[in-house]
């Protein structure tokens, strides 16, 4: 072999990613994970508040208030998902980003029970 030719790289020339144990992972999901559950516990009782009003909600009404129950656990389950494998600050971004989205829809949706509440409640 010259000097001119270069050996392939092996798996001992790659560098390695390590990711967070397994214990720090479950610890930043589960403070995270207080904060999605805040925000499906405030949907439920949103939910139950305006089910009760007089009339009740039509069937589009309770489609709409149901998503912000399941939007948010489905949003958790995700960012565990995409960030498990990854360092601790990472991981934190992408819970806190899956957060954020959260209280968007969740802004959204209690906006839209505002100016579209003839279509949401029974009158």
């Amino acid at each position: 072999m010259s000097a001119s030719e270069t050996t392939p790289a092996g798996p001992a020339d790659t560098p390695k990613t390590i990711a967070a144990p397994r214990w720090v992972v479950a610890a930043v999901a589960g403070f995270f994970g207080l904060f999605y559950a805040y925000a499906v516990w405030t949907a439920v009782s949103f939910l139950l508040q305006q089910a009760g009003a007089d009339g009740g909600l039509t069937g589009y009404g309770w489609f709409v208030l149901l998503l912000p129950i399941v939007f948010p656990i489905i949003v958790f389950v995700a960012a565990v998902l995409v960030g498990r494998r990854r360092r601790i600050l990472p991981l934190s971004l992408v819970m806190f980003a899956g957060l954020t989205v959260v209280a968007v829809f969740w802004l959204n949706v209690f906006s839209l029970t505002f100016t579209a509440s003839a279509s949401i409640y029974v009158r």
